[in-house]
This record gives structure tokens, sequence and C-alpha cells, in this order.
């Protein structure tokens, strides 16, 4: 499975999921956060770049924790559209799932 996938100008990111299952769900948030932060500077680009990130909680009663973590990260100046919905995760013990795209222009 790819990490991201490149079709033009837009960049199309995998759903990441934290590696850490004993974390709570702020923590799980943040982790994940950064790895898509991670895989937008291999690509030369940063969270400014975000034009839409999917989240998908296990348990939506977590969702102000999760949101506490997004606050944290999210760049005021450049939010991407965020859609956020339930859903029985395939990884045992995670609790958050993102899925992201981004406009990153080929140079």
């Amino acid at each position: 499975m790819s990490q991201a996938v490149r079709a033009g100008d837009m960049v199309y990111l995998a759903g990441q999921i934290p590696d850490r299952r004993d974390s709570d769900i702020t923590a799980q948030t943040a982790e994940t956060l950064g790895k898509i932060d991670a895989i937008l500077a291999e690509l030369g680009g940063s969270k400014s770049d975000l034009v839409t990130i999917q989240v998908w909680l296990r348990d939506m009663a977590e969702f102000a924790g999760m949101n506490t973590a997004w606050d944290d990260w999210v760049n005021p100046a450049s939010p991407p559209a965020r859609a956020t919905g339930g859903a029985s995760l395939a990884s045992a013990g995670v609790k958050v799932e993102m899925i992201a795209t981004a406009y990153l222009p080929v140079k």
C-alpha cells in the first residue's frame, strides 16, 4: 500500500493511524497528525498544503479529546476542510484514523 499517491498537483494520503495503541485519543491524534506532517515533508509540503482531512473515530464520545490535539496542531491561517465520523476501525487499539488530501504543485 502506498502512503501517498500523487496525481498531478494533488496528493492523496492513505489512512494514517497511530503506532502506540495504548495511548489515549489525544495522544493517538497527535501521533497521527505527526505522521501526516512527516509524509507531507517528504514530498516537499506541509500541513498548510492540506485541502481536506477525514477523521474517523472508533468512539464519537472521544471527539473532544481528538479536537484538543487537532486545535494544538492545525494552522489557523490555513485550516483544511475537515469531516469527522464514527467507524469500526480495522486495527485493535486504534482510536483514530485520518485520510488527507493536499495540493502540492509539481515543480
